[in-house]
């Protein structure tokens, strides 16, 4: 049953008002984007490098838990990296890594106990070596995203597809391997436990024509056979891309989605169910030489001005507790129809919008999130989630829907917004319903066919215990996806519940599981959160007085 809602005269008195300070806060967002307070080191510690515990980018895992460990270390090389795991090893210490931004939600970061080690790839950022004959570029493990997609464009190369948002880059694709970065891997190196022979810890390299099994198993590994140290990308030839948006009603979109992705290469939708429209992206490669030197920096993960990011907090904390959904409705019609007009941060020549369609280079294209490397400003300007700040705090689910099954799914959808149209209107003030294609991935943990992504972002109350407006449709689309189309959760986003059982819909659970007791046969590497995942020991499931209201259980 949704909440019942009376409308107050709140929301009407304050729909206007909310429509002009969100657009002002947007053109902020425009203009304002030279500086910013990147996010804090997502691990800290009591005293030196001792005492330390670590969280999410977002400051709060999902079961709101702290984890903790006695030390961590910053190798700077690998040479430096192998000594760290051989120490611990000898000591029979757990170990978990850590990185710079720390954008998985679950507690992939969280060792055991008190006495454990992370080990962070924050210094581990260099490039190794780049050969464009080969067209290829080997990286250290803890080099962003961005930071690839900028050393691959020194020498003319481009990564060609990247579903991975807040890291900063770009969406999904039907074409090629697929949107998965790691399907764009050829090689990777490894530190992981070694015997006393070994001197305790052992590199290992591998590849698809040398180790193909441990390969597979190594390219989403969880963080559970040791500390990746470098990764080699087989890259393409620079080239740009021609994108615009389109926004349609939603009648026919049931249709749209199986045929969408083969006629545009690095097509998504936006979809806005309560609104009943659709934001199509159309995006295709163009010869390198096409006139245009467009860029996309979206606009929700530039730099925010902290003063409007606590007051548009406040403003869904009070719909929340007045039940006001024509409040939210109103606002979430604003920032749709902001974000379309200002074309989501898309320019024609790095400055200015001026017209579809933007045509420009793929890393220029690809590229988004400049918030998150931006200078120090005192945090007069943040990350829209930094947790240092009153601004967003919200959940995320994620899955993946056999492509051939979407069509049904999208109707499930349509059938709850016609029980209440208002009750969706929460995930369209966090960008609507985004969808983006996945193909299917070699990887024994990765993708098993042609796929959509469904990412919802919502509203988290800081008080667990505080039932959410029309809670219960979303977490009817959350059952329905994971229960009755069998959805594969996002390994790095997600409450609990969408990973109870999930190692089962893996077909390739053993030989994975082979080669994690092949690697690491003492679990150093391994936690309660990763044995829970992988059903070795537990279950994520956590029943308590408002598990259900978090995701922890279901009631």
């Amino acid at each position: 049953m949704a909440f019942s809602y009376s409308p107050s005269s709140y929301g009407y008195q304050n729909a206007a008002y909310w429509r002009i300070f969100l657009g002002l806060h947007v053109i902020f967002a425009l203009v304002h984007t030279a500086v910013s307070t990147p996010p804090e080191d997502p691990v800290k510690c009591v005293s030196g490098d001792t005492d330390c515990r670590v969280t999410n980018s977002y400051g709060v895992f999902p079961d709101r838990s702290t984890c903790r460990a006695a030390n961590v270390a910053y190798p700077t090389t690998e040479t430096e990296l192998v000594s760290i795991v051989a120490a611990a090893t000898k000591a029979k210490r757990k170990m978990r890594v850590t990185t710079r931004y720390s954008h998985s939600i679950p507690k992939l970061a969280c060792t055991d106990g008190t006495d454990g080690l992370f080990i962070s790839t924050k210094f581990l950022n260099h490039t190794v070596r780049d050969d464009a004959e080969a067209m290829t570029l080997t990286v250290e493990s803890g080099v962003t995203l961005r930071q690839l997609i900028a050393e691959a464009a020194k020498v003319g190369l481009a990564l060609p597809y990247a579903c991975t948002i807040l890291v900063g880059t770009d969406r999904g694709s039907l074409w090629g391997k697929g949107s998965a970065v790691h399907d764009y891997v050829t090689e990777i190196r490894m530190v992981s436990p070694g015997s006393a022979n070994d001197g305790f810890a052992k590199v290992r390299v591998l590849s698809e024509s040398t180790t193909p099994v441990e390969f597979n198993a190594a390219k989403v590994s969880l963080g559970v056979l040791g500390v990746v140290s470098q990764v080699t990308f087989n890259l393409q030839p620079m080239f740009k891309r021609s994108l615009k948006y389109v926004m349609k009603n939603d009648l026919d979109f049931d249709d749209q989605p199986l045929t969408f992705g083969k006629k545009h290469e690095f097509a998504d939708f936006v979809w806005l169910p309560s609104q009943g429209k659709v934001v199509y992206r159309m995006d295709d490669r163009v010869a390198v030489n096409t006139p245009g030197n467009g860029s996309y920096d979206f606009l929700p993960f530039r730099s925010q001005p902290s003063p409007a990011l606590a007051t548009i907090r406040s403003s869904e904390e009070k719909n929340e507790i007045f039940r006001d959904a024509t409040g939210k409705c109103a606002a979430a019609t604003t920032i749709s129809s902001i974000l379309f007009g200002s074309s989501y941060g898309l320019t024609n020549n790095g400055i200015v919008f001026t017209g579809y369609p933007v045509i420009g280079s793929q890393d220029r294209m690809m590229s988004s999130g400049s918030c998150l490397d931006s200078l120090q400003d005192g945090l007069t300007t943040a990350c829209a989630w930094d947790s240092r700040i009153r601004g967003e705090f919200y959940h995320q689910t994620c899955f993946s829907i056999p492509l051939m099954q979407v069509k049904s799914f999208i109707t499930d959808i349509k059938s709850l917004i016609k029980i209440d149209r208002k009750s969706l209107c929460g995930l369209e003030l966090y960008y609507g319903i985004l969808m983006r294609y996945v193909t299917a991935s070699p990887a024994y943990l990765g993708k098993h066919t042609e796929a959509i992504d469904f990412d919802l972002t919502y509203y988290r109350a800081k008080d667990p215990l505080t039932p959410r407006l029309y809670e219960d449709f979303i977490e009817e689309i959350e059952q329905i996806a994971l229960f009755k189309y069998n959805a594969l959760p996002h390994w790095g986003k997600n409450r609990n519940v969408a990973f109870d059982g999930v190692i089962k819909k893996y077909k390739n659970e053993p030989a994975f599981l082979k080669v994690k007791e092949s690697y690491d046969p003492n679990g150093l590497f391994s936690s309660e959160w990763t044995d829970q995942i992988l059903g070795i020991k537990g279950n994520v499931t956590i029943v308590k007085d408002g598990c259900a209201l978090e995701g922890m259980c279901i009631l």
